[in-house]
């Protein structure tokens, strides 16, 4: 076996991330591509191969911690940016559907890329701001579950996804560890998109206490009033308190 893949097998391993030889070449292919194209367009500032392992794939995954994706689910991922956590999803659950929006159209071209390098099926990268995507019908209120990896704070963050989470699904918002304030100022602005903080979870990445992360699940127990989001930057200007 190539050592390669068995450093990525052997890496998800140590967070209990049991990974096949097939998706460890998928997860390689993606990561020679974003080094590539990292050359000519700024993807990321990481771009070492075992940092990157840690800090973008490794994290991607532990959402398992809170919540596991069933066969068929629907995921959005918004500001997904070099495609995290979206892709590593999407190659770790093959069955589900996977929606990944970024508002800058060169990000998107790179993921076509991905998608097409990597035989992806039932996946989609769109050019979108998630304030406009979020009144179209079929997207508002679909998906099972909204992931973001996004920097903008929970209260911001919490108007843009909420929106397309169907009632009963979750938004999962991966966060640094100093969350708890974010979710206590979040809460109102919470409640009136109809969700509620379910659970909130700090872990390491890898073993490594240097890497610390929070996730913040959210479960959706109502619709969200059509005013929601809105619209001109007010959720990042003017957030809902």
């Amino acid at each position: 076996m190539d050592a390669r893949v068995e450093y990525v097998i052997e890496t998800f391993h140590k967070d209990s991330i049991e990974i096949s030889k097939e998706k460890a070449e998928k997860i390689l292919l993606f990561f020679d591509l974003l080094e590539e194209w990292n050359k000519v367009m700024n993807l990321t500032a990481i771009t070492s191969f075992e940092e990157a392992m840690q800090k973008h794939f490794v994290d991607s995954l532990m959402l398992y911690k809170v919540y596991q994706p069933e066969k068929g689910s629907k995921i959005i991922d918004i500001g997904t940016g070099a495609g995290f956590p979206g892709i590593p999803l999407k190659i770790m659950y093959p069955e589900t559907r996977v929606v990944l929006v970024d508002s800058l159209n060169k990000r998107i071209n790179f993921l076509n890329e991905v998608i097409s390098k990597l035989a992806l099926e039932n996946v989609e990268a769109l050019h979108a701001r998630a304030e406009e995507l979020a009144r179209k019908e079929e997207y508002r209120e679909t998906f099972d579950c909204c992931v973001s990896r996004a920097v903008a704070n929970l209260t911001t963050l919490s108007e843009y996804c909420i929106p397309f989470v169907k009632k009963g699904g979750h938004f999962i918002a991966y966060k640094s560890i100093k969350a708890e304030e974010e979710c206590k100022e979040a809460e109102g602005a919470i409640k009136k998109l109809g969700g509620v903080v379910n659970k909130v979870m700090k872990f390491s990445v890898a073993g490594d206490e240097t890497i610390e992360r929070t996730f913040v699940d959210i479960k959706k127990l109502r619709n969200t009033d059509m005013k929601y989001p809105r619209a001109g930057g007010k959720p990042q200007s003017n957030p809902l308190k």
